[in-house]
């Protein structure tokens, strides 16, 4: 490892290569600059204290002078020979440091729901695993070995993949990885039957009938799950609309799952929301205070009506998928539903594909029918 009197020239001058590299200062022992692939350069403390190895970063070098840094390394090298907690923080490339660097930047990225979901996988599956391990150290086997541990909570285990991947690719961004080194690539997520249920054309109709049946005793619950099946929109979507959304003859939602975004309304969608009367700024508002009606209070009764159809096992959610199945049925293309739904990624909308089965059934009978005839 090179070791140099840092100056603001030298530092300067500098150039990133493949892998990060750590340039030690010939003045203070303990103090040196790390140059991360892409260009950054940041300022770093490392020592032995107690038999253990302690490294934090200082600051970037865009920011902090080099006699700052120096400075300040001097005061936390002292502080960590004398004890004092206040500065002797965890070793910043263990896991569990590098996770919560990670997730203080996501939170400015994710929703607060995916946050608070992502971070329950964190706690639960990552952490008792890989917490106290440095994370340049954790491999592909070590991640097999984990992701196989999982396997009888495959949906926790499918789901905690993509963030212990996220930590590992931030941490190559960080330095603290070499490039290209993500012990995640290239782990298959665990094959399960597809959940999508569809309703069909007879549960519609059952559907739609006890729904009318309770229109007088019900009529808000009946028209948030009319609007459901009508727009193909998210649950928190439909139930979280303001009148102010509503305009022009569509729905834009200020927040989605995937960000703004314009629902296209059809006529009967439009003829509900024209006939109901707009009190307050809420579509749904609750009975008391300035807010919206929670899912639970949709929940319990759409329980009470999928028995009466007979479509137990039918979701609230699943409406969105008939939706979707309904409107590839009738000839739609995977980027019109796609965008109907505002799926950001094709893909996303591919797995619908597969409601087109029995068009292809049918399709295929009529064929057989024509030719064995002939």
């Amino acid at each position: 490892m090179s070791r140099i009197a840092l100056t603001e020239a030298r530092v300067k001058a500098l150039k990133p290569r493949r892998n990060a590299r750590d340039i030690r200062d010939a003045k203070l022992r303990g103090f040196g600059v790390r140059v991360l692939p892409s260009g950054r350069k940041c300022y770093f403390i490392q020592r032995q204290h107690l038999g253990e190895r302690v490294w934090k970063i200082i600051g970037d070098a865009e920011a902090v002078s080099v006699g700052e840094a120096r400075a300040l390394a001097a005061e936390m090298l002292a502080a960590i020979r004398r004890g004092d907690d206040d500065l002797h923080r965890p070793d910043e490339t263990l896991f569990e440091a590098v996770a919560e660097t990670v997730f203080e930047r996501y939170a400015r990225v994710w929703k607060a729901g995916t946050l608070r979901v992502n971070r329950s996988y964190l706690r639960k599956r990552i952490m008792p695993h890989f917490a106290g391990r440095q994370i340049a150290n954790i491999d592909r086997q070590e991640v097999r070995s984990w992701f196989a541990s999982l396997r009888p909570t495959p949906v926790a285990a499918d789901r905690s993949l993509p963030v212990l991947s996220i930590i590992m690719k931030e941490a190559e961004k960080m330095g603290l990885r070499p490039e290209d080194s993500n012990p995640c690539r290239g782990i298959r997520r665990n094959r399960r039957k597809g959940r999508e249920r569809f309703l069909s054309d007879e549960e519609i109709r059952r559907l739609s009938a006890r729904l009318a049946a309770h229109a007088d005793r019900k009529p808000m619950q009946v028209v948030a799950i009319r609007l459901l099946l009508l727009t193909g929109c998210r649950k928190s979507e439909i139930l979280t609309l303001q009148w102010s959304d509503y305009r022009e003859g569509h729905l834009f939602l200020r927040d989605s799952k995937t960000g703004p975004r314009t629902v296209w309304l059809s006529t009967p969608a439009r003829d509900i929301l024209d006939g109901l009367d707009r009190k307050g700024r809420w579509v749904f508002p609750a009975a008391r205070a300035d807010r919206p009606l929670t899912a639970r209070w949709l929940d319990f009764f759409w329980n009470g009506v999928r028995a009466e159809a007979d479509i137990d096992d039918v979701h609230l959610h699943d409406l969105r998928h008939t939706h979707a199945s309904l409107a590839l049925r009738h000839g739609e293309t995977v980027l019109a539903i796609g965008r109907l739904l505002g799926h950001r990624k094709p893909e996303t909308t591919l797995k619908y594909t597969h409601a087109a089965d029995a068009m292809i059934r049918d399709a295929a009978e009529k064929v057989g029918t024509v030719l064995g005839g002939g």
